[in-house]
């Protein structure tokens, strides 16, 4: 395994990505605390992003309104738009890759780069480069934090390390850290033991019990007793990642497909909530196809007045919606006999699982329908041709009536880049 003498990473995180698009686009905004929820007239929901004015005053992402609105009662509420946050991320990554050429885009708000000489040379000049070309190109309201780094994880733990550093000068974001190997691993050190990417509330938990509290005791550790800790190969890789060595992630494959959405006040009811999950299912599916794939398990889950719900239904390795979403009709009906009189509906999520590429595919001998299979996939086939003609669902498997505030299936997400279709 090679240990690299010099910097070879960036690692780029855009500050407060999704409220800084919106004061990009509308000047109203700009300079004023600012949380984007999911859709405007309830505040039994969540603040999903909030900007770097609110932050001073305590807000987080993914805290109740009510808790933000204590803590900062002039924030304006702003409904989320994951549309434009598509194009915007697509914008940016434009503009970034005039300067240097993007290795992966790990979310909708992050990517790596691999460096050239001239970028080992000067990180410096590199930053202020990519950071002009958003500034001048897309505009001042959208920044972000740079960490240079041997391997990519360093990188990212660097590129935080920079921005909490312009927090504690009294500002946030446009952060930059170049962590030579020179000078680990002091930096590291420095940085607490919770916020090492792989080090979760769980693991930290169980580190505690092994007697490990601080960053600079994990780095401390040998790299089988870090598997041990771990249970899996995972603890050895952090080891090596900490200690700068170019440690690739295995490529991962595709678990599962799946929405989830808040639903607004008026489809909190059972027939409400199926509506909007049927939909929501709808464009899973869509995306299951897109990929060439097939499921055989669907689930869903519900959180509802008393707590959650949870359910799931066998599927004969299929793709269509008319089998996926009888599925679902299924599942809607033993909710139905769990809550006979009814039940407050606030959250829905649907999931396809146990996933199989589509020239893997095992038939189900005990249930003899490839014939009825073959003639759905057909007219599946043949609906997603005309909606992709039209960028749009013009055709659809029953009625496709998306509830107030739209984002049916395209929403704001940390972990996934939707596509253009996500919004169709």
């Amino acid at each position: 395994m090679r240990l690299p003498e010099t910097i070879e990473r960036l690692y780029l995180d855009f500050d407060g990505f999704f409220a800084s698009v919106e004061q990009q686009c509308d000047r109203r905004l700009r300079g004023r605390p600012i949380g984007v929820v999911p859709f405007e007239g309830t505040d039994r929901t969540a603040v999903i992003a909030c900007s770097k004015e609110a932050k001073i005053y305590g807000v987080k992402n993914v805290m109740p309104i009510k808790e933000a609105r204590k803590l900062c009662p002039d924030i304006i509420l702003v409904p989320q738009k994951p549309d434009l946050y598509r194009r915007a991320h697509n914008a940016l990554l434009c503009e970034i890759e005039t300067v240097i050429a993007i290795d992966t885009a790990k979310s909708i708000d992050e990517l790596t780069c691999v460096l050239d000489d001239s970028g080992k040379r000067d990180p410096e000049l590199l930053a202020a480069r990519i950071k002009s070309a958003i500034s001048d190109n897309i505009g001042p309201f959208i920044t972000c934090s740079i960490g240079f780094a041997a391997n990519r994880q360093l990188a990212k733990i660097a590129c935080k390390a920079g921005k909490e550093e312009t927090k504690r000068r009294g500002s946030y974001g446009n952060g930059l850290a170049i962590w030579w190997p020179s000078i680990m691993p002091d930096p590291l050190l420095r940085i607490e033991l919770e916020d090492i990417p792989g080090v979760g509330s769980s693991m930290a938990k169980r580190l505690y019990r092994n007697g490990v509290f601080t960053t600079a005791q994990l780095y401390a550790l040998q790299p089988k007793h870090m598997r041990k800790i771990w249970h899996s190969v995972n603890g050895e890789r952090l080891w090596y990642a900490l200690h700068g060595y170019d440690i690739q992630a295995p490529a991962q494959q595709r678990g599962m497909f799946g929405h989830g959405r808040v639903l607004p006040p008026e489809a909190r009811s059972i027939t409400g909530a199926y509506e909007i999950s049927r939909l929501l299912l709808t464009k899973a599916a869509r995306r299951l196809r897109r990929e060439s794939y097939y499921a055989a398990g669907l689930w869903l889950w519900l959180s509802v007045t008393d707590g959650t719900w949870f359910g799931k239904h066998y599927l004969p390795v299929v793709n269509d919606d008319q089998a996926i979403l009888s599925a679902l009709r299924l599942l809607w009906d033993r909710v139905r006999l769990d809550h006979p009189r009814g039940v407050t509906i606030f959250r829905v999520g649907v999931t396809l699982y146990d996933l199989s590429p589509s020239n893997e595919r095992q038939m189900d001998m005990l249930n003899n329908d490839d014939t009825v299979r073959q003639k759905w996939e057909k007219a599946n086939n043949a609906v997603d041709s005309i909606n992709t003609k039209y960028s749009g669902t013009i055709v659809s498997m029953g009625e496709w009536k998306p509830p107030a505030g739209g984002h049916v299936g395209g929403k704001i997400s940390y972990t996934r880049i939707p596509s253009a279709e996500d919004f169709w």
